[in-house]
């Protein structure tokens, strides 16, 4: 009781003090009497005290705002050293109260935030989690780090992958341009001093920008792999590849290289696969890895694949990739085969004009109806152009012209008809006068 008595006192005579400074204008005096009363109320472990005195304190009329951001900044080091967990979640509480609306406390508030997050998330409580994370827009704090905002936003994403909020997910993932890793740091760290704005020091636990490149692109694997788009999920890994870290290191780097293989042949036909599929046969990295190398070439090479041989050859790969989470299981197997029957109709609407439909089932290794089925998706998607004819039972793969071409063929057409004409015209022109000068001799 005379502790609290005590204490109470003390604390009286420095709120005298504090109101003094802080009328006189004195910003130094009044900020060293407010952390004051603050660390009085630490040692003496009166924290309902402490919550007391960190409201009254903000509240005094005319409190000066650098007052204000000393004593947020001093009560967060006492966070950590809160007794129980109840105790700490009062104190982050009052702290946001504190710090809400004003702008000079909005890093301060963004962290109290995250901490109080990662308490919700440690209880459980993943999606009350979220809804606080939610509440910070970061993006819009000039004065934040770069890296502790790119941080700040990842834990957003992260924690609406975990409530399954894909919607919110993408739009938060929108907010960091893939561009911002891609700068060098040293030149940053330059161009931040020459500006007018202070910007502060990122935290000791926020990551590199290399490892928030790796979290960002891990974080979108896991919301592509949502929806099966598997050319976006090779992106991603083709990204991580790409750091150095990653790419000077056999041990990271094949895991990755493998996926990328794999996830290539998984996507359906178009020119970013094209290119992605050129580009990683060309890697020197490959050749580590020299039967997912023969996979790529395979695809490449104008071809039939037997579906039977390529699933024989790699079964136990593809099942040692699905045990280790990186595909839907059975809907991937699936989605294999489909890329295959994909490849082997280009190949063919390649190497015939006309084809009957038993012969394309044949090299197709499917029923009539398989084969029929395959071909009206992939002429649905406009991914080749074709016309079946069913009572003749063939398959004719010429491109329809529009009229202009037609035209335009003609034209052409006609033109070397002419030109045809005046060449043989000029021909026995010159025969002709060659017979009358033999004659005349």
């Amino acid at each position: 009781m005379a502790n609290t008595e005590n204490l109470d006192a003390k604390i009286e005579q420095l709120l005298n003090v504090e109101k003094q400074m802080r009328l006189a204008g004195e910003i130094v005096g009044t900020r060293k009497a407010a952390i004051d009363i603050l660390q009085l109320c630490f040692e003496a472990k009166a924290w309902k005290t402490l919550n007391d005195q960190i409201v009254v304190l903000s509240k005094r009329r005319g409190q000066l705002k650098q007052a204000v951001t000393a004593m947020v900044q001093q009560a967060m080091q006492y966070i950590d050293e809160t007794p129980d967990i109840e105790t700490r979640i009062e104190l982050i509480k009052t702290l946001n109260s504190v710090s809400a609306g004003k702008i000079y406390v909005e890093i301060e508030r963004a962290r109290l935030v995250k901490k109080l997050a990662k308490i919700k998330e440690e209880q459980g409580l993943i999606a009350e989690a979220a809804d606080l994370m939610q509440e910070i827009a970061v993006e819009t704090f000039g004065a934040m780090a770069k890296t502790e905002k790119i941080a700040f936003i990842l834990e957003q994403v992260r924690l609406c992958l975990d409530r399954q909020d894909y919607v919110r997910a993408q739009i938060l993932s929108r907010k960091i341009s893939p561009r911002v890793f891609d700068i060098d740091a040293s030149k940053e760290k330059k161009k931040s001093k020459e500006g007018d704005n202070m910007v502060e020091e990122a935290p000791a636990d926020i990551p590199s920008l290399l490892e928030l490149k790796r979290i960002y692109y891990e974080l979108m694997i896991r919301y592509y792999s949502h929806n099966n788009e598997y050319l976006e999920i090779c992106r991603c890994y083709k990204a991580i590849y790409e750091i150095p870290s990653v790419k000077e290191n056999p041990a990271e780097f094949i895991p990755i290289l493998r996926k990328i293989c794999w996830f290539l042949v998984l996507a359906p036909h178009e020119p970013m696969q094209s290119s992605l599929l050129n580009s990683t046969l060309d890697d020197r990295n490959l050749s580590e890895i020299p039967n997912f190398k023969l996979l790529l070439k395979n695809v490449v090479t104008m071809e039939v694949i037997q579906w039977t041989a390529l699933w024989d050859t790699y079964k136990n790969e593809f099942d040692s990739e699905m045990v280790s989470g990186n595909f839907l299981s059975e809907k991937a197997a699936e989605d294999l085969k489909q890329r295959i029957i994909e490849h082997n109709i280009l190949v063919v609407s390649k190497y015939y004009a006309r084809i009957t439909l038993k012969r394309l089932a044949q090299l197709l290794c499917l029923s009539l109806e398989e084969a029929e089925k395959h071909l009206s998706e992939m002429v649905v998607s406009k991914a080749l152009v074709a016309k079946i004819d069913r009572p003749m039972g063939i398959v004719c793969f010429q491109t329809a012209k529009d009229s202009n071409d037609i035209l335009n063929s003609w034209a052409a057409n006609l033109e070397k008809l002419l030109d045809l004409v005046e060449k043989s015209c000029h021909q026995i022109h010159k025969e002709t006068m060659v017979h009358k000068a033999v004659l005349k001799v």
